[in-house]
Formats: C-alpha cells, structure tokens, sequence
C-alpha cells in the first residue's frame, strides 16, 4: 500500500483552506460585474467588500486601505517602482528587482535600517523564518510570510505599505493585496476603469478575494487558538530529532526569533537541491529556498548575506510546516533524510 506524501513546504505555498473552497464556489455563482450599478452587480461589490474588511481586520488596518492586487509581487511593483529605495540582500526577488542590496545584514539575519523613510524591509525570511524588528516609518515591508502565522498589527507598526498574498496562509493563489498607511495613496501602474479606488485598474478577480478574504479571517481564527504554538513544538521536535544524528548540520536562525514553522537545515556538501529531489522520492515536499528561485541551481543569496560560504549556502533546504501538520510527519521526513544522509556519507568515505 503507497503511503500518502507529506507536504513541509508551506512558505511556498499552504494547501487551500475549505472556508476559501466554500467561499469561491459560492462566488461562482454571482454573475455580476462589481462596477456595474444594478442588483447582480451590487451583489458582486458586495463580495469584494466583504473581503476587504475581512483582510483589514485580520491585519489592522481600515477597510479602505487595502487594494487587491493578483499577489505581492504586483503590490510590490505598485509600492517601490521608481522609489529608489534601500533593501537587503534577503529580501524576496520581488521586491529585490526594486531597491538595491545596501542595507547590512549580520550573521543572525539581523538588518540594519538607518533611514526607514527611504527603505524596505521584510518581517520576515520565508528561507530561514527570521523575523525583523521594524523601524517606525518605514517605507514598505514584505509581510507575506508573516501574516496568519504570527500577529501582525498594521495600524500600529509605523510602516507606510504592506504587501501580503493569499496562498500564504490557505487562500488562492493569483490574489494578495497592497496595505496603505491612512492618508497615503500611490499612482497606479494599471490605469484603465479606475477599480481599486483608482490604484489598480482592471475588473477584480472575485473568486480570488473572495477566497482571499474567508483564508485570512480562518488563519486568524488559528492563530487565536493557539495553532501555531502547536506547530512550533512539532518544528522543534524535529530539530532536536535531526541534530541528534547530524552533528555538522547547522540549523539556521535557531537561536533568533522566528516563524514557528520554519527551519532552515544546512548540512555542508550536501547540495540543497539533491536533497529536495532525495526527500520527493521518498514521499516528502520540502525545498531548497525561495519557492520562485529554488528551480535555479545557486547557493542561497540569502544564507551568503548571513556570511555562510559558497558551499553552506548551496547546500540548504527549508522545512515549512502547516496547521494540519502532526508529529509523525516530520518524524517521516526525518527518518528518510537520516538515511539518505548515511548513503552520502558511506558514498564520499
């Protein structure tokens, strides 16, 4: 009997949500364009509302500040093109195509920001899971991996823009949102019907926020019940249990705060890409980075920033685990990278 695959790569993406499920199957049936001002089209509006307040809620900040967009990298592009602002060099590739690697960044993934009016930032790594503490008034903060995992206060954090997206905590992929201090707006970079308030034109995706909107309000219900408590443990039940076998393994940020699902495991010489490939032959999704990069065969510029060498850094993988993750799944994962890491070894001696 074939025993079911285990999913650990939830920064890449989490498995949908049945609330984002129900939510877009009923949005199929509402047939109206929300620009269009009689009932079917009221009825339309009506959905794309309804989840705006429940992103706005959900991350802390007020209904109208929230734009729809098809997913971060879009909120991205609508809050840094032209801006000329400063990053790291562990920001996500979306937003890294924007701003230049000039902000510091130590050995425990710690950035410094010494002008946050004219920066970016992310809360935090979707390779390593660290978290950063962000400067008040900053510019833009990538904090697609933090929402639903830890709490996350907007309105309060002294960030100008926010980029988040859906597929992040159990909603559809395709959708995300820009997040806006009140009183600050942008210049659309899609112009045509003026939808969005007139920040991002073109008629919204209804299935996708709607589903968008039910994953959020569902991920903030978890984490109020202390789900990601829960997954914290399991996460370092696995830690513990690989270190115990791998001396030489390094794991990544452990000693910092961090997302309570990730762990980035570096075991030197081992390339990250042979083990994501050994791990899915052996029933487990895992990867070996940034989910848009981990197909290019390079050593994390992420793990290079932190100072580890060429070799560490290409030979990472990164375990993300989810709210329907158990024990005996990261058990799993750890007894078939045990033994694939003994046939290495028995091979290189």
């Amino acid at each position: 009997m074939t025993r079911p695959r285990v999913y650990l790569d939830h920064n890449a993406t989490m498995p949908l949500r049945p609330e984002a499920r129900a939510a877009m199957a009923a949005a199929m049936d509402v047939c109206g364009n929300p620009s269009s001002v009689h009932a079917e089209g009221r009825a339309a509006k009506a959905l794309i509302e309804t989840a705006r307040a429940q992103v706005a809620e959900a991350v802390g900040a007020l209904d109208a500040d929230i734009v729809f967009t098809s997913g971060a990298t879009e909120a991205a592009a609508l809050a840094l093109a032209g801006r000329g602002l400063h990053g790291a060099a562990i920001e996500h590739d979306a937003v890294g195509a924007w701003v230049d690697d000039s902000l510091p960044v130590d050995a425990h993934g710690q950035v410094t920001v010494t002008d946050p009016a004219r920066s970016t930032l992310q809360l935090a790594n979707s390779e390593t899971g660290i978290l950063q503490a962000l400067p008040r008034g900053l510019a833009v903060s990538d904090m697609t991996q933090a929402i639903g995992k830890i709490p996350v206060a907007f309105s309060w954090s002294g960030v100008d823009m926010a980029l988040i997206s859906a597929h992040k905590f159990g909603g559809p992929k395709g959708v995300g949102a820009l997040i806006l201090r009140r009183g600050l707006d942008v210049d659309p970079r899609i112009k045509g019907g003026g939808q969005e308030m007139g920040r991002r034109s073109g008629t919204e995706n209804i299935l996708g926020i709607a589903g968008m909107g039910a994953a959020i309000a569902a991920a903030m219900r978890d984490l109020e019940a202390g789900v990601w408590e829960r997954v914290a443990e399991i996460r370092n039940i696995l830690e513990i249990t690989l270190s115990s076998d791998a001396s030489s393994t390094i794991f990544v940020g452990k000693e910092a705060e961090r997302l309570p699902n990730t762990s980035c495991i570096v075991t030197p010489g081992w390339k990250g890409e042979t083990q994501v490939m050994q791990m899915d032959l052996a029933g487990v999704a895992i990867s070996a980075g940034s989910a848009c990069s981990s197909g290019k065969v390079r050593a994390s510029r992420v793990l290079r920033a932190m100072g580890l060498d060429e070799t560490a850094a290409a030979s990472a993988i990164r375990v993300s685990l989810g709210p329907e993750t158990r024990e005996d799944d990261v058990l799993r994962f750890a007894e078939a990278w045990t033994k694939a890491r003994q046939r290495v070894l028995a091979k290189a001696g």
